[in-house]
This record gives structure tokens, sequence and C-alpha cells, in this order.
């Protein structure tokens, strides 16, 4: 049984789309993803993509998917990668499918120089132990903060009126 890497194309989707449905589930979140095909699509496959991906396949089926995004560390100066969701299918794990996922990335980040691979994992998640086998270092010092809905929109209500009109615009430093 050999493991096959590749990047994302556009025939992959729905079997991604699946994936993070059964991720969602694992992390007992099932009810909070809602991604969709056409969502994904955008995303991988915009002129400037916002998401990255790479499938794994055995035997020519898909058994594992890798979805990052570029991140940049403003004191090393350097781009890095965020690994957004890492996911082996339960009949795939043990088959080195997640190394060989950690592993093409890790690759990504030496080939372009960024210096890092971060990703979050729940606590209770049995995969710690592997990536503490690849000698990934768990960051405990910091703690993840996250705005949403309704808090959200109360702290956007407060963004003073000079605010970039278009957010796009202000995510490339211009004034709207």
């Amino acid at each position: 049984m050999s493991v096959e890497i590749r990047p994302i194309d556009r025939t992959d989707v729905p079997a991604i789309v699946g994936m993070v449905h059964e991720l969602a589930e694992y992390e007992k979140a099932a009810d909070e993803c809602h991604l969709t095909e056409a969502q994904l699509e955008a995303a991988l496959f915009a002129e400037q993509p916002a998401l990255f991906g790479h499938v794994a396949l055995i035997d020519g089926e898909p058994a594992g998917m890798a979805l990052w995004f570029l991140n940049f560390s403003t004191w090393r100066g350097v781009h890095g990668v965020y690994l957004e969701d890492l996911y082996v299918r339960p009949s795939a794990r043990g088959a080195g499918v997640g190394r060989a996922l950690l592993a093409t990335l890790a690759a990504v980040c030496a080939e372009r120089g960024y210096e890092r691979l971060d990703w979050w994992v729940l606590h209770w998640n049995p995969a710690r132990e592997f990536y503490h086998s690849i000698e990934a270092v768990a960051m405990d010092e910091w703690v993840p903060y996250r705005l949403t809905g309704p808090a959200l929109q109360a702290l956007a209500a407060l963004a003073p009126a000079t605010r970039a009109k278009n957010p796009e615009s202000s995510l490339r430093g211009d004034a709207g």
C-alpha cells in the first residue's frame, strides 16, 4: 500500500469537502461545519487563492488531506505555513498518510524558505503523540483567542469611520 501525495485539483473538491465534514464530526463539532464545494473551490482556485491543499491517495482513492495557507512572522520577516486541517480517514490511519502529508508541507516550507509550520490540535486528540514523535513542539505558553458572531459584529461597529471601504484594499495597505 503506497501513499501518493499531490496538490488538490478541482476533481478532488467533493472528496475534500467530505473529509472536512468527517474531521468536524471526529472533533465533535459537526454542527459547526458548513463548508460547501463551491466555497472550497472558490478558496482554492481563485486568481489569488486563500487556501492551498494536498490530497493523499492510497490505490488512487482519497485517504487524507491537508488544507493550509500562508502566514507571516513579523519577528522573523518570513512566511510560514498554517495547517488549517489535517485529516486521515480511519481506514488509512497507521499507514504513513499523516507523516507523508506533513513531510510534503515541510518540503514546501524548505523549498520556499519558510521557517515554520504551525497548527492547532485539540488536547484530547491522540495524534498529539505522533506530532511529538516528529519533534513538533506544543506551544503551551500561547492562548488562542477568537471573535465570532455578535461579539465580532459589536467590535466591528466600533471601527473608526476612516476605515477602508473595500476590506481587501486594507489588506493591500491601500486607503480604500
